[in-house]
């Protein structure tokens, strides 16, 4: 791994987009993190926070699917 990769795993941003309100299972509806994971992201490492833009991503999806 190059430096550019390893300060690219190294560099989440998160997907906080300020309109933070959870809905009845705990799930914000801005970003879509549950609870526990918004409390998780500052101490987590780069591939936990992968794994949760993923669950965030997969929310979404299911969301656009109720719609």
């Amino acid at each position: 791994m190059n430096n550019q990769e390893s300060t690219l795993i190294k560099s989440v941003d998160s997907p906080c987009i300020r309109q933070c309100c959870l809905d009845e299972q705990d799930i914000c509806v801005g970003c879509k993190r549950s609870i526990q994971e918004i409390l998780d992201w500052s101490q987590a490492n780069p591939e936990r926070k992968q794994k949760i833009l993923e669950n965030c991503r997969n929310r979404a999806k299911l969301d656009e699917k109720d719609v």
